[in-house]
């Protein structure tokens, strides 16, 4: 009796301190600040089911009463937690697609607004790697500004063309939703021949865009404390072991419910981070170097700059279920028009503003090029926002590896490594593990942010943002289009293919480089 009182005081209490989150949420999305990371992986960490091939296994199960009396009351409704299998009994109320989203309440998937829609969008498209774009500036001249305008409108182009494919007309003539990811529209496109082909390369390239994203944080986190405090004996491959022990409890995360209370004040953070750089910038007006500025493009360099450029703006990937759970989907359009030109707007200023400021002298991580004083401070907040934000891609590339390989029914090439009873095998935690060491190996011997972020940006970064939407949309709407949508989607499959091939083998070959050198080192 004893037992079971303390599990309803606890159960009580549980479901109080839900309700207040869920209303702290709520105040702070009518405050226009809808809880999202502010990188391409970004997108997968919400309850907005962003690839949902890979996203079935999460649901919610109540928990028996402990012991499994017999005449125990049911739990109440806030004794609730993630189970992989989806082997317990869902809420009355609840169904299994209402997924994570149900944790508070019965009903359906919350939906959101353009203005929510549009601020999570603004998030991954205006994360901290837009630290790296005056460094593209230098390589670039003007060239590298109409580069930033130009990804922006091709950008914004396929990800309206992306969600088109996610409908067709049924036979009443009605324009019909028919698929939910990006993943549904590869499968698509390779039925009936090769009914998964498509899916299995839209997640490989998902798993080394989030992986090389985990490696960028590690390598950003050393570089920036390695330049923030130089007197100190400590190398920056140290720091960046120091940072990974830090990550190294990400290997134990069963969901992103703690981590996600984060996602908003890294954000404002970062929002400060800029407004403090682009201060200091502006009162050194006066020595702008607009000489330096020109129409011209570093050959071996400038490659590079394009897969940097590129990797700011992607966010395709979980466009299909950002689209799929807004109030009204018409104003998915307009949402992508006012995003994407002020993303354009506001990395084209930073760029500049900052380049003009230090010239030649430009850094990979701008913060890097500002006075000591201030650095230290500024690149302690960007250390704490990195590291606050690897856990978001870092558990998005667990669940598509463990779905991929370890959990896809008869098709799957490992065994489960899950138990019966959803609890995480030994074995399962120790692969975990190893890839947060793979990102430090990754991080100490090439640690190179614009290398690193120029290879996946030229890489997955063209392909899921140029190549894939524009062939997609051709094979599955080309009897429907006009002229100059074929036009269009031709060129920037041309053309993304070309600046993909260049910048890819560019980066590569800097990679190799570095390589050697800190091999020899």
């Amino acid at each position: 009796m004893a037992t079971l009182l303390r599990s309803k005081l606890s159960n009580v209490a549980t479901t109080v301190s839900n309700k207040s989150q869920a209303k702290m949420s709520g105040m702070f999305a009518r405050m226009g600040f809808q809880a999202a990371t502010d990188e391409e992986a970004v997108g997968f960490a919400h309850c907005d089911d962003l690839d949902m091939e890979h996203r079935q296994g999460l649901q919610m199960d109540i928990l028996k009463s402990e012991g499994g009396e017999e005449g125990a009351e049911p739990p109440m409704e806030g004794d609730i937690h993630y189970q992989r299998d989806g082997t317990g009994p869902l809420p009355p109320s609840a169904s299994k697609e209402d997924g994570v989203c149900s944790e508070l309440s019965g009903q359906g998937k919350p939906k959101i607004t353009a203005w929510e829609a549009g601020w999570n969008v603004t998030n991954a498209i205006q994360g901290m790697f837009v630290l790296g774009l005056p460094y593209a500036i230098l390589h670039g001249g003007y060239l590298g500004l109409f580069l930033i305008i130009f990804a922006a409108v091709v950008c914004c182009y396929t990800g309206k063309i992306l969600i088109a494919c996610l409908y067709e007309e049924n036979e009443d003539g009605e324009i019909v939703r028919v698929r939910d990811s990006y993943v549904d529209i590869a499968n698509a496109c390779c039925a009936p021949r090769f009914p998964t082909l498509g899916g299995r390369i839209v997640n490989v390239a998902q798993i080394i865009e989030l992986v090389m994203t985990c490696i960028l944080y590690v390598v950003v986190s050393g570089n920036l404390m390695y330049n923030s405090f130089p007197n100190l004996p400590v190398s920056q491959k140290s720091w960046s072991i120091i940072a990974t022990a830090v990550l190294l409890p990400c290997a134990f995360l069963k969901n992103l419910k703690a981590v996600s209370k984060f996602s908003l004040l890294c954000t404002l953070a970062h929002f400060v981070i800029n407004i403090l750089v682009i201060a200091y910038c502006l009162s050194r007006a006066r020595d702008w170097a607009w000489d330096k500025v020109k129409f011209y493009i570093d050959v071996k360099k400038f490659p590079i700059s394009i897969g940097i450029i590129v990797f700011s703006y992607t966010s395709q990937i979980f466009l299909p279920s950002l689209e799929g759970n807004m109030q009204n989907p018409k104003e998915f359009h307009c949402m992508m028009n006012w995003t994407h030109i002020a993303a354009c707007i506001l990395k084209g200023l930073f760029a500049l503003v900052a380049y003009l400021t230090w010239a030649d002298e430009t850094k990979e991580v701008i913060t890097d090029n500002l006075p000591s004083t201030i650095r230290a401070v500024v690149n302690i907040f960007l250390v704490a926002k990195a590291l606050l934000s690897y856990p978001l891609p870092f558990f998005a590339a667990v669940e598509v590896l463990e779905r991929s390989l370890f959990q896809d029914g008869n098709r799957a090439f490992f065994p489960n490594c899950y138990g019966g009873d959803g609890r995480l095998k030994s074995w399962g935690l120790t692969l975990r593990c190893a890839l947060v060491v793979f990102t430090l190996l990754m991080a100490i011997y090439v640690p190179h942010f614009a290398l690193l972020m120029g290879l996946t940006g030229s890489l997955t970064g063209a392909g899921l943002c140029f190549l894939l939407p524009s062939l997609f949309h051709l094979k599955l709407l080309w009897r429907k289009l006009l002229w100059h949508h074929v036009f269009f989607d031709v060129a920037i499959f041309v053309i993304g293919g070309i600046c993909s091939v260049s910048g890819f083998i560019h980066s590569l070959e800097g990679l190799i480089e570095a390589f050697r050198t800190n091999a020899e080192d």
